[in-house]
């Protein structure tokens, strides 16, 4: 008798040969020049059941350019290993030639020739249409949003989100999850949840008073004669990323003993197949698959990861769907006598200059950002660089963020927040007011100026290269590496907390940081209530306009070892 194991062995090698070869057809038929629609969403329909997943679209609803990460470390278990290989490594692991489309979406390589070559990504007007495609052929599958949606854009900001929630809506998404979109704050965010045409999951969102459930924990659906139970688990670390006095009464956290509850509670319920729909982050997916039972999938998101394979962890698979709307995740499976017995599965690079808007999201689209298009493309300066933000330490957009700081709140040293989102532009682009909200807009975006010791300097390094480099995926509790202008230092990734950072200096002069001595320092997107100071998107506005043509350096400001 062939065991369940070995059918998702075998499913896993199928799925990995159908991945490669999608692949190695883009490549080709891209070298061509004849690259089609229908290459893009050719899929061998298999099984009985079909999960379509978006993620960390950050409220991008038209296409755009996003540099994939040339830097992203992987400490633990995690060094050296799916997501955390980039470049050649990672070409080399999914077996994509350089220079080919796919090479383009899913790596750093050789990026502003290859995207001068294949176009723009992403779109809700083309994702829409592959929506469409999958839904004309599996009418019963199953449309499920990772979360980060209602933020990140400035239609986003100035409608709270109503964009978006919008746009969600007429996509036909039937579950979702959450993070960003808690700092709207508790008002807004309730307000949306009572008009949603879906629900707004979350088995590990809690009552902080009662310390009890406070929204849905799973949804079950009956499609194809399988029932499947979709279970929410929101960004866990909510309040220590982002500001807890925006949303004080709830709390978050992983709660893995309560995702074990909840996965028996639906297993005895019945259903077929249980589906863990997570904004906890890939590494931590990965921890919390191998030790909870019952999960069939995980919908990983929140790390903006785009994996072309499937993960398998034990007998579960860890699907990673990318970020932006630069893809769209199909999921087959073969769901038999209350068991998954294989899989099939693409991920769907979404190239503007190939899928053919759907008509009605590029009006609704239209319409979302007609009250706010002289705002949104009023031309502010131009770029000579690329500018970029996705990695664990600076990228050049933050680098620009950072010297406009300096420049216009007379600061010795800036900090910029590391967070993922944040889209790119080429040399030769115009930055428009649009561009700069794309990687600033937020609700607590004042750009504070303050004293700090060099201890304090010190302590916040230390603390935040813990969140991201700690081996336990547990305790990696932010995104990306704080950015700084105008200071410089090392990191020994391999060291524990409160050892990892040394040789902090001015980069200015090279002047060594000091324990107790006091420096001037300005940031933005602190998480205290009350903060005071202008917008950083106003400052970035100021400061770009005053030199009308951004010129970066390369930022060698940081030391990485321990690799």
């Amino acid at each position: 008798m062939i065991t369940r194991r070995e059918f998702l062995q075998a499913s896993m090698a199928l799925a990995a040969i159908t991945g490669t070869d999608a692949f190695g057809s883009w490549s080709r038929l891209a070298a061509q020049q004849t690259l089609t629609q229908d290459d893009l969403l050719r899929f061998d329909d298999f099984g009985n059941v079909t999960l379509i997943h978006v993620t960390d679209i950050h409220a991008q609803l038209r296409p755009i350019w996003f540099r994939e990460p040339e830097i992203n470390i992987g400490v633990g278990e995690a060094k050296g290993v799916v997501p955390h290989l980039t470049g050649t490594d990672f070409l080399s692991k999914f077996g994509i030639a350089k220079g080919s489309a796919d090479a383009y979406a899913l790596t750093y390589d050789d990026y502003v020739a290859l995207a001068r070559s294949y176009g723009r990504m992403g779109g809700m007007d083309r994702v829409a249409t592959v929506v469409k495609s999958i839904r004309a052929a599996r009418p019963d599958a199953l449309l499920l949003d990772g979360g980060d949606t209602w933020h990140g854009s400035m239609t986003s900001f100035l409608t709270k989100g109503q964009d978006m929630v919008n746009v969600m809506a007429a996509l036909g998404v039937e579950a979702m999850t959450s993070h960003w979109e808690w700092t709207y704050g508790t008002d807004r965010v309730k307000e949306i949840v009572e008009t949603l045409p879906f629900p707004f999951l979350g088995a590990n969102i809690f009552d902080a008073e009662w310390d009890e459930p406070a929204f849905e924990p799973y949804k079950i659906f009956e499609r194809g004669g399988v029932k499947i139970a979709v279970i929410g688990q929101a960004f866990p670390y909510m309040p220590i990323a982002n500001p807890k006095w925006m949303f004080p009464e709830y709390s978050f956290g992983i709660r893995e003993e309560r995702m074990q509850e909840v996965v028996d509670e639906v297993r005895a319920a019945g259903v077929d197949l249980v589906v863990c729909l997570s904004h906890n982050g890939f590494d931590v997916d990965r921890k919390m698959a191998s030790r909870v039972k019952g999960i069939d999938v995980v919908l990983t998101g929140h790390t903006h990861d785009a994996v072309p394979e499937p993960v398998l962890i034990g007998e579960t698979i860890l699907i990673a769907s990318g970020s932006n709307g630069k893809f769209v995740s199909r999921i087959d499976l073969d769901v038999r006598d209350g068991r998954m017995m294989g899989y099939l599965h693409k991920l769907i690079p979404i190239f503007s200059d190939v899928i053919t808007p759907d008509a009605d999201m590029a009006a609704l689209i239209d319409k979302e950002r007609e009250p706010f298009k002289a705002q949104l493309e009023e031309k502010i300066g131009t770029t000579e660089s690329l500018l970029y933000r996705r990695g664990n330490f600076n990228g050049s957009w933050d680098d620009l963020i950072c010297d406009a700081i300096r420049s216009e709140r007379d600061a010795q040293i800036a900090m910029s927040p590391g967070v993922r989102w944040g889209t790119t532009l080429l040399p030769g682009d115009a930055i428009t007011r649009e561009d700069i909200h794309n990687v600033t807009s937020m609700t607590y975006g004042a750009c504070y100026r303050t004293e700090m010791s060099g201890e304090t300097i010190k302590t916040i390094l230390e603390d935040v290269a813990d969140n991201i480099f700690n081996p336990d995926p547990y305790y990696q509790q932010g995104g990306d590496m704080v950015r700084v202008g105008g200071l410089a230092y090392a990191v020994d990734v391999s060291k524990p907390i409160g050892e990892r950072i040394s040789n902090i200096a001015l980069a200015d002069n090279g002047e060594a940081i000091e324990a107790g001595k006091t420096y001037t320092v300005a940031g933005w997107a602190s998480v205290n209530e009350g903060t005071e100071g202008p917008q950083i998107w106003d400052v970035i506005e100021t400061h770009v306009r005053k030199i009308g043509t951004v010129q970066l350096k390369p930022n060698t400001s940081v030391t990485v070892t321990g690799i």
